[in-house]
């Protein structure tokens, strides 16, 4: 049906090149034998490298439910969820802030990301020495191998600070491959990796439009430079953004906002990036990503976790056509018809993760839009605003608004203008992994946690702590993040 991912048998067939140290590993092998290789040696081998990185995205450590305690549960636009005694491992500590170390969410998502570079560092090994495939195929797959690679360690540094930088294949009898994977780089080091990995993938990836409709999924240099102008945005680096946002081109909102989320709006004209679920039956995808936040009790299909919040229904103007392409609550009728009965157990669940493909299984439908053009809009509006171009800013804004339904704002200075940018990307990003991130990124976190209900302590929550196994493995490489 759609997706280009598909499990390789390739990557667990053949040995990898890795290291000694398991907590960063896939898994524990050795070197590619010439042999092994050869038989991946033409385009269709060369592309399940890359291929194998975007299958990592399918996986429950990275995609799901860790990762929604932490970019979501944890933020005031969510609440746990589910039933009162199920705690999700520790889930209820993401939705209270009183999580630790050890802590299962913050362990898997690191983790993750590192399993995904290592399948990066394996394709941009790799890839160069296959030369019975095409030179422009594999220049194109090792640009999408740094995009990803770039995309996992954005991931990493907003959650954790400064993290280990893994720029290659570690050799396991290397010493300094050893130090390179358990001493964590400053978070300044890290951002600079991530900028020459999209300076990389800019030069040599092709626009959208030049992917056949079979590899839709596949990044293009839109998405690069999408992901370039937010890791700017964060480091406030407002030139940049404009220019990267200036450069992005191909691209369009949708006239219905809701349609981006359901099975007819996958890859649309204002997808940027996006992580495909499913195709056919049995080639499902994310694993338990809808299953995990579906309703839960009487009448649901799911476990009900990942709720939305109060504090979140309450930021909606009213006519704000987004309340409802975000929010399932109980009592109403789905666009496929399914009617959300009051008997199941929470009032309000999240649309965006709902799919209609499937009623039964642990891998749906459910798409995830990573980089929309509306964030683009977004983004851009906040440069010029903090530049001092204001007056430039507020119709991006306003199309961002309109599009929602909603008048024009009516915020005119520099600070109010920026108070109503900021509202538009918790409303338009909702469920979208940035809101936790956003709040710290701009200073609101601990005003915005004590509406919810929340205590957000300065000087700890603005990252989460490093996994206690990866600081017990450095052996005093790395450092704790401070407070915890």
């Amino acid at each position: 049906m759609k997706k280009i991912y598909r499990s390789i048998l390739a990557l667990s067939a053949l040995t990898i090149l890795s290291c000694s140290q398991d907590y960063l590993d896939v898994d524990q092998t050795e070197t590619i034998s010439t042999a092994d290789l050869a038989l991946y040696n033409n385009n269709d081998g060369a592309k399940q490298f890359v291929t194998a990185v975007y299958n990592k995205f399918l996986d429950w450590n990275m995609t799901s439910f860790s990762w929604n305690g932490m970019s979501s549960i944890a933020s005031d636009d969510a609440d746990k969820g589910s039933s009162p005694g199920d705690t999700g491992t520790d889930k209820d500590l993401m939705d209270a802030l009183t999580y630790n170390a050890s802590s299962l969410s913050v362990q898997e998502v690191f983790e993750a990301n590192y399993q995904g570079i290592n399948r990066c560092n394996q394709a941009i090994y790799y890839i160069p020495q296959l030369t019975n495939a095409d030179e422009s195929l594999r220049t194109r797959l090792v640009g999408e191998a740094k995009f990803l690679r770039a995309f996992m360690y954005f991931t990493l540094v907003r959650c954790y600070g400064g993290v280990p930088i893994v720029d290659h294949v570690p050799n396991p009898s290397s010493a300094a491959d050893k130090e390179m994977q358990l001493k964590r780089k400053s978070k300044e080091e890290v951002y600079a990796f991530i900028e020459q990995d999209l300076a990389d993938a800019i030069a040599v990836l092709p626009e959208k439009s030049a992917y056949s409709a079979n590899e839709k999924a596949r990044v293009s240099v839109g998405a690069a430079r999408a992901l370039l102008a937010k890791v700017s945005l964060y480091q406030e680096k407002w030139q940049q953004v404009i220019d990267n946002c200036d450069a992005i081109t191909g691209y369009s909102l949708v006239s219905d906002y809701a349609s981006q989320y359901r099975l007819s709006g996958e890859f649309d004209n204002e997808s940027i990036f996006e992580i495909s679920g499913i195709g056919s039956t049995p080639a499902k995808g994310i694993q338990g990503y809808s299953a995990s936040q579906g309703a839960r009790g009487a009448g649901g299909w799911g476990w009900g976790f990942n709720t939305p919040s109060q504090s979140l229904v309450n930021a909606y103007e009213t006519g704000d056509l987004r309340k409802d392409a975000t929010i399932i609550f109980a009592g109403t009728t789905l666009y496929d018809g399914r009617f959300v009965p009051t008997t199941v157990e929470n009032p309000r669940y999240n649309y965006k993760a709902y799919s209609s493909a499937y009623t039964d299984g642990w891998e749906t439908d459910a798409n995830i839009k990573y980089l929309r053009y509306a964030e683009v809009i977004l983004m851009k509006a906040e440069a010029l605003n903090r530049l001092g171009q204001t007056s430039l800013a507020i119709p991006l804004l306003n199309q961002i608004r309109n599009r929602a339904g909603l008048a024009n704002t009516t915020a005119v200075s520099q600070a109010d203008v920026q108070l109503a940018i900021w509202k538009e990307r918790r409303l338009e990003l909702a469920f979208e992994h940035d809101r936790f991130f956003d709040l710290v990124r701009t200073g609101q976190a601990q005003a915005a946690f004590a509406l919810d209900g929340k205590t957000f302590v300065v000087g700890k929550h603005e990252v989460f702590p490093l996994p206690q196994k990866f600081i017990n493995e450095s052996n005093g490489l790395s450092s704790q993040n401070p407070n915890y």
